[in-house]
């Protein structure tokens, strides 16, 4: 990326406020393969021109796996802090490319006293398209084979379900849906902080019995929208020995490859 991503306590005080803060999360911050989907989107920003800043050292984790772990105290300690954070920078609308940031910033914050407008960079990106913001050759995707996983906190928690799926149409791939998709999809098994504990007895780890199921849609490519989705289906992949043949890809990097000049 040759322009440098602005930050909000470099604006802080100027007249022309950034339209959005991108709340870039810890797996977009510090995980290798998400920081990929982290630059991609950042090119989408600028590609639109949408004004927008980021915390930086300032952002801290929203506390999401603490709460679903258990851990009460942790979760509402940076809450707090993240809501004076974004309160003292007048932060009024947020985007993530995470879903369980997006999520834990839109429904729990509010009762802890951070009140904002928070969207999922799907939701962005399919107002930007429809805006006209954002233009995008379609065909680069014709003849490719793209099955799309639903993540749970953007799906069923959220019932985010179309934006994504109107992405894929722009892009003009052909989407196969899984047999479990939309309501009915299956959690890619990292959710509720299981990323971060030890599997529990079972015949078949979750993340292998969704990799099964894209699996069956023979896709060229298996569409995402969450870093946790990203990590265990690409090692869904690598373990059913398809990762040379088959990508597996955050929409915003599909939208990159699509982007006019």
């Amino acid at each position: 990326m040759d322009k440098k991503v602005p930050l909000m306590a470099d604006v802080a005080g100027q007249s022309d406020r950034p339209e959005i803060l991108f709340w870039v999360g810890c797996a977009g911050s510090f995980d290798p393969r998400a920081q990929k989907v982290t630059k991609a989107f950042v090119q989408i920003l600028n590609a639109s021109k949408i004004s927008y800043a980021v915390l930086g050292k300032e952002e801290q984790c929203t506390g999401d796996p603490a709460r679903r772990a258990g851990n009460e105290f942790l979760f509402q300690m940076l809450a707090l802090q993240n809501i004076q954070t974004l309160n003292t920078h007048n932060v009024s609308k947020i985007v993530t490319t995470c879903p369980h940031c997006f999520n834990v910033l839109k429904n729990d914050y509010p009762a802890l006293g951070g009140h904002y407008e928070v969207i999922h960079h799907t939701q962005l990106i399919q107002s930007l398209l429809d805006d006209g913001r954002l233009k995008i050759a379609g065909g680069s995707f014709t003849g490719k084979k793209i099955t799309y996983h639903d993540s749970c906190y953007l799906g069923r928690a959220n019932g985010v379900y179309e934006a994504p799926r109107e992405i894929l149409s722009q892009i003009e791939g052909d989407l196969v849906e899984m047999e479990r998709n939309r309501t009915n999809g299956l959690c890619c098994g990292a959710g509720g902080a299981q990323m971060f504990k030890e599997d529990e007895p079972g015949q078949k780890r979750i993340n292998i019995e969704r990799t099964e199921e894209a699996l069956k849609t023979n896709p060229d490519i298996i569409a995402v929208n969450c870093p946790f989705c990203l990590t265990m289906l690409t090692d869904g992949m690598t373990a059913s020995n398809k990762s040379e043949e088959i990508m597996v890809l955050d929409l915003s990097e599909l939208i990159i490859q699509s982007i006019k000049a």
